[in-house]
C-alpha cells in the first residue's frame, strides 16, 4: 500500500489519473496536451503510477495506451478502509466506484493484479475446468487448450453449453487468449448480452519475484456502447478477487 499512496500524493500524478478518469486509454501523447509538463517529466510520473499498479499499459500498434486499473484502490477499500468508519473516508471509496463503474471511451477493459503463486499454478486455476467453477461464480470451462479449440461452458447445474468460443492463443504459463460470448435465453436478463457477437479475453502471465503479474485485458467488443463491456466492468474485478483469494488461502470469495 505503500507505493499507492506515495504515488497519490503527488498533485501531478493525481491530475494524469483524473485526466484517465475522464478517458481512458490514451497515449504519452494524448496524456501530455494541455499540461505544462515536459514530456519526461509525464514519462516519470507515469513509471510511478505503473509501479503502483495504478495505470496498466497495452501496445496498439506503434502506441502505449495507459488505462486505469482498479485493483489497488479496490484493494485498499476492501483489505485496509473496510476497518475504519467508510462514512469519513468516502470520497476514496467513491473513487473505486468511478474506477470500477464509469464507461470506457475505448471499447477495452484492463486489469492487473499480482497473486502469490506461480505460473504453473495460476495456469492450472485459468485452465483446469474444476478449478475455473471455483472461482468465476460456479460456471466452468472446459477445453484441451490447444489453439483452435473449442471451450465448452458449464453451467453450475451441470448444462453443458457450445456458444462457438475457441482458444485463440496458448503458451501455458505465459499466455492464454480466447473468444468470450455470452449465452442466454430469450428474455433472460442477459439476452441483450448474448445478441453481442464474440470478444476477445487475453491472460498473459509474468513472473515477477514470489508472485506472477496476472494482467487481464478484454477487447474486441462492438464499441464503447457495448452491454458486454459494461457487464465485464462490473464482472471481472470480483472474479479476479476472488482467483486471487483462492490461490492465496485455497478458499475462493464469497
Amino acid at each position: 500500500m505503500d507505493e499507492v499512496f506515495k504515488a497519490l500524493s503527488d498533485a501531478n500524478r493525481r491530475r494524469l489519473l483524473d485526466r484517465l478518469n475522464m478517458r481512458n486509454g490514451q497515449s504519452l501523447r494524448e496524456l501530455r496536451e494541455g499540461l505544462e509538463m515536459s514530456r519526461q517529466a509525464v514519462t516519470k510520473h507515469l513509471a510511478v503510477l505503473i509501479d503502483a499498479n495504478l495505470v496498466a499499459t497495452v501496445r496498439h500498434g506503434r502506441e502505449r495506451l495507459h488505462y486505469l486499473n482498479p485493483a489497488p484502490i479496490s484493494e485498499i477499500a476492501d483489505r485496509w478502509i473496510g476497518k475504519y468508519d467508510r462514512e469519513r473516508l468516502h470520497a476514496l471509496a467513491d473513487l473505486k466506484r468511478s474506477l470500477e463503474d464509469r464507461p470506457m471511451s475505448k471499447p477495452t477493459f484492463v486489469y492487473v493484479t499480482y497473486i502469490q503463486t506461480t505460473p504453473e499454478k495460476l495456469w492450472q486455476a485459468l485452465t483446469d475446468a474444476a478449478f475455473i467453477r471455483r472461482w468465476f461464480g460456479g460456471m466452468a470451462m472446459e477445453s484441451d487448450w490447444q489453439v483452435g479449440s473449442p471451450i465448452i461452458a458449464i453451467d453450475p447445474d451441470g448444462t453443458r453449453v457450445e456458444t462457438g468460443e475457441v482458444v485463440l492463443e496458448s503458451e501455458p504459463g505465459k499466455r492464454l487468449a480466447y473468444t468470450f460470448k455470452v449465452a442466454a435465453d430469450a428474455g433472460s436478463e442477459y439476452a441483450e448480452l448474448a445478441e453481442e457477437p464474440a470478444s476477445r479475453v487475453t491472460f498473459e502471465l509474468e513472473q515477477d519475484g514470489e508472485t506472477v503479474k496476472l494482467t487481464l485485458t478484454h477487447d474486441d467488443f462492438i464499441g464503447p456502447e457495448s452491454k458486454v463491456l459494461e457487464s465485464v466492468q462490473h464482472g471481472w474485478p470480483a472474479f479476479m478477487s476472488s482467483l486471487k483469494t483462492l490461490l492465496e488461502t485455497g478458499e475462493p470469495l464469497p
